[in-house]
């Protein structure tokens, strides 16, 4: 028998019922106030005749409870709203068309290689800020990562994470077995480097069509992932670059200690096989530049909010090689970020250092009266991005956002008086080193 429609869920109207599972049904829905669309999630707990499993449900409408405006990431699904009513339970939240990555996970539906990397570059930034927030999704699996549109992964489902801010934290036993990191499995202290295995196993099986370990019964599929090594994905198909299979290989590893330790040393490794994940096209959405921003060290000490707040103040621009993006003389009041690329400054024709993705100049010129003449050129020896951020731009930005600016500048002036004082006690003149002589670049 189908289950009737409600005609709305608490203040919400319903409009169709978008699917059903063994713990929850979803519902399309109205929001009243704002016209949007939203996926209610309600929670069928009452239904279920185990006590125990009642409870384990209940647990993790909490969790997912908890975390309603605070995970704010462009790929995340937004949490609104969370119900608990004595007769209901419910979760109000963002609504995403595009429907899950398993439909791509079938060999005759593979994407590109290219686009499943880089989905699950986007997902490993988006679970980066997840852990930077106290949080571990423990449940990291096709069927939890939506489609925003073609290359704009959402994840979903936080019902199993481990939130550090919360009083219910993590449920163990809770996950899809295909997906279990080893410690999972052997019901071991977890951390986010179980997401990175999990999204590792993601990778390899939208890359291949085929799950790492794949097991008659549950016992048995256990046994493997915490004893057998998977084989490499390029056995199912040769076109995956050898690179590629190294970091598959590398996010499966058993060890925790041989694994990747850091999000960030995942997203480069994916980067430097990648270029196109740190070089992006020239109509880069909000949503790229946020996670491009959040990788840069200049950004580490920023909140999302000023992140965000970054992209309102500044314009981006994407230059070919061989451009000269600044020139010795001219007169400014902004600096600029090197998002991608690289390039060299020179004075009078000689060059002086070389600058790398993550890099800033023109600091120096932000803390003059008014516009001031530039001591060097910078020239694009690659393909480069570009932010540019004008003096009159920030000095409008909040309190907290200049704070932070002067902070990473702050970090960078202390990182030029050290290598100075290393470079006296060398005995080595300014003279001698070029680089002394330039005061207006700088590294990020």
């Amino acid at each position: 028998m189908s289950e009737s429609l409600p005609d709305r869920i608490g203040k919400y109207p319903v409009v169709r019922a978008l699917g059903s599972g063994a713990t929850s049904r979803v519902y399309l829905a109205e929001d009243p106030f704002t016209g949007l669309n939203v996926a209610i999630k309600v929670i069928k707990g009452e239904l279920i005749a185990d006590r125990e499993m009642r409870r384990r449900i209940h647990r993790a409408y909490l969790n997912e409870a908890a975390l309603a405006g605070k995970l704010i990431h462009p790929h995340i699904v937004a949490i609104y709203d969370a119900v608990n009513e004595p007769d209901q339970s419910y979760i109000v939240m963002e609504y995403v068309t595009g429907g899950t990555l398993e439909r791509h996970c079938i060999f005759d539906a593979l994407l590109p290689v290219e686009r499943v990397v880089t989905l699950v570059f986007k997902v490993g930034l988006a679970l980066a800020y997840a852990q930077q927030q106290g949080v571990i999704h423990c449940d990291i699996k096709p069927g939890n990562l939506l489609l925003a549109g073609d290359t704009e992964p959402k994840i979903s489902d936080f019902g199993a994470a481990h939130n550090l801010a919360a009083e219910h934290t993590y449920l163990s036993g809770i996950g899809s077995p295909t997906y279990m990191s080893p410690e999972q499995v052997e019901d071991k202290r977890l951390n986010h480097q179980t997401d990175i295995y999990s999204l590792g196993v993601v990778l390899y099986h939208l890359l291949t069509g085929k799950r790492p370990f794949q097991g008659s019964t549950r016992e048995s599929l256990l046994y493997q992932i915490v004893h057998l090594e998977p084989l490499p994905p390029s056995l199912h198909r040769p076109e995956i670059p050898p690179g590629l299979d190294a970091i598959v290989m590398r996010a499966l590893a058993k060890s925790r200690e041989e694994r990747y330790l850091e999000w960030r040393d995942f997203a480069r490794d994916l980067e430097r096989l990648f270029e196109h994940l740190s070089v992006p096209d020239q109509d880069l959405s909000d949503a790229e530049k946020f996670s491009t921003l959040r990788l840069l060290p200049f950004f580490s000490g920023f909140g999302d909010v000023e992140i965000w707040e970054t992209l309102r103040i500044s314009h981006w621009h994407r230059m070919p090689a061989g451009t000269t993006v600044v020139r010795e003389g001219d007169e400014d009041d902004g600096f600029f970020i090197l998002a991608a690329g690289e390039a060299f400054v020179n004075r009078a024709g000689v060059a002086l250092d070389t600058l790398m993705r993550g890099h800033c100049f023109g600091k120096i010129l932000y803390f003059e009266a008014g516009n001031a003449r530039r001591t060097t050129s910078i020239l694009a020896t690659t393909s480069v991005v570009l932010m540019e951020i004008k003096a009159s731009a920030l000095a409008r930005a909040s309190p907290a956002c200049q704070v932070q600016y002067y902070q990473s500048f702050l970090r960078i002036l202390m990182k030029r008086i050290e290598r100075f004082e290393q470079r006296l006690v060398a005995g080595t003149s300014a003279e001698q080193d070029p680089d002394a002589t330039v005061d207006e670049h700088c590294s990020g």
